[in-house]
Order: structure tokens, then sequence, then C-alpha cells
């Protein structure tokens, strides 16, 4: 049977003692009454069941056993201190990585800034970003394949936990030749349904539409749209090109994509995304993660929100 009690003390005793020769010295190096030492020695001898050490009258010697385990407890003590000091760094924000994702709209609108506060801080720590549709990062927080996520809550998994980070209000994306291009807001009802187009099933922020209008919040019926694309950039680039118009939260028609086309708010009724920070239910974020959350909250409360988006 593997002894399950031996301490880096006893250890640390052990491989002083072979180094000095001497108990005495070992002793004093080890800031350790020599009594103390001894009774190390000994525990460590007692659950290894073999004699270590020879004590003679002048010196002592390391039996063969003894000559054996040396360089096993010498690669021991390195891992061990090797692995504390990995962790000192870690806990210290020397070194680490983080694994973060978001929507689209998040990524490329408003964690490029966060980041670079992030990095002036902490600049030996690593960061991975993903981008990807709400359910799919949702999943990714849940497989841990991210630390967390900032998105909208797509499906309200009960294993997550979504702590509300902005309120992001709908709207008609248009180009700014559209007849409706120089209103300031517009009814839900005014929207030409003929000429909407919009995400695909599979996006959030489609699902969330469908979703208001399964519930009765959407005063206007979504229908089949004659044309659909996956993303917003995709989407972007259909209005852009007098395809359509379309219905958008207000970050995600804050893009580079959408520089030349024109958001306008919706109202009657006021309808919003929330953006939330999902994390794993019951899972501490590494020192790094919560670092960059940090740098995420720090961004949010110094930036110009573009309108119709709001802090919580």
């Amino acid at each position: 049977m593997i002894p399950n009690n031996i301490s880096i003390r006893q250890l640390q005793a052990f491989v002083e003692v072979a180094s000095c020769g001497s108990f005495t010295r070992a002793a004093e190096g080890l800031h350790l009454t020599q009594s103390t030492l001894t009774a190390q020695i000994q525990q460590l001898e007692t659950q290894a069941g073999l004699k270590l050490l020879d004590r003679t009258t002048r010196r002592v010697l390391l039996t063969d056993e003894g000559q054996r385990f040396l360089p096993v407890a010498e690669r021991l003590l390195s891992d061990f201190s090797t692995a504390m000091a990995d962790l000192q760094s870690r806990a210290e924000l020397k070194q680490g990585h983080v694994n973060l994702a978001g929507s689209p709209s998040i990524v490329t609108r408003f964690l490029p800034s966060a980041l670079a506060r992030f990095r002036t801080q902490h600049p030996t720590i690593s960061v991975h970003i993903r981008d990807d549709s709400a359910g799919s990062l949702e999943q990714r927080v849940l497989n841990n394949e991210v630390d967390f996520a900032i998105a909208g809550n797509h499906s309200d998994q009960p294993d997550l936990e979504y702590q509300p980070l902005l309120r992001d209000r709908y709207g008609l994306v248009v180009p700014h030749q559209h007849p409706l291009a120089q209103s300031s807001s517009l009814d839900w009802l005014s929207i030409p349904g003929d000429q909407l187009i919009l995400l695909s099933q599979e996006n959030g922020i489609r699902a969330q539409l469908e979703r208001f209008s399964e519930s009765g919040q959407l005063p206007i019926t979504l229908g089949t749209p004659p044309i659909e694309a996956n993303n917003p950039a995709g989407l972007a680039a259909l209005i852009a090109q007098n395809l359509g118009i379309s219905v958008l939260p207000a970050l995600a028609a804050d893009t580079h994509s959408f520089a030349q086309l024109r958001f306008i708010p919706l109202e009657h009724p006021k309808l919003e995304r929330e953006i939330c920070i999902i994390t794993r239910r019951g899972r501490a974020l590494s020192p790094a993660a919560a670092a960059m959350l940090d740098c995420v909250h720090e961004h949010l409360a110094s930036m110009t929100l573009p309108e119709g988006v709001q802090g919580t």
C-alpha cells in the first residue's frame, strides 16, 4: 500500500539531512529544533517502512533505500514548489489565460476597448475570444469551454447564471434614401411588412422576436420573410443593396457593417433585448477571468453608449 500521510515537511527534512550529512546543521538550515527534525525523519521512515538514514558518531549517511529515494524526494519538492509558484502567479495575475465569448455585436462593438484596458493592466495574461450565436454561447459556458459569455438570455438554462449588463432597444434599420429614414422614432405598425427581411431562426435576435410574437408583445406578424441572413453583417449588406429593411437591437445596428444605414427606435411597445454576463452556476471564475470581467464593467461605466442602449 502506498503511504498517504507523508508530508512536504518530512520530505524537506529528509533532503536537508541528506545534503548536510548532519542533523544539527539540517535543523539550523530548516529553523527547527533537533528533536522536531528527528521526529519528522522517524515519521517518514515509519510511513515508508524502511530505514533511509544511517546515523554514525561522525556523520549521517544514506542507506541504499535512502539513496534511491533521494532523487524522487528532490523531484517531488521541486514539482511542488513549481506548482505553488504557478498558483501564486495566477493569484497575483502575473500569468494565466481567459476564455470568453460574445455575440458578434458584443465582440465587434464592445469587447475590443475592454480588452485594451485589460491588456494594459495585465499584459502577461493571454485571452481567447470567440463569437457565436446565443444558443451556442450558452452551450460553451455549460461545457466549460469559456469562463463567461456576454450575450442575450437565449434559453434560460437552469445551470447558468445571467447577470444583466445592458438593455438594448429594438429599432428599424433602413437605407438613408428610404422614405422612413428621416423619422426620429416609429410605431411597429408603420413598418412596411412586404419589405421586411430578417435574421435566420437560429440567430438569438430572431429567436427573441419570435418569442415576442408568441407572447403577443409584437404588434406585427413576422410571417415568412422573402430573404434571411444568418448574421447581422450579412443582413446589413442586403439592406445596403435596397433589398429590404429589418428590425434589430441598437447594439447590433451600431457595428461597422451598419455605418451607412439608419437605425430608428421603435415604440408602442418599446421592446428590448437584455445583454447578460453568462456564467456556469456554482463555478467560481479564475482570478484572470474575474479581472477581465472587472475591465468589462469599468469600460461600460466609462463609455458613451449608442442610442437605444442602456446600462443596467
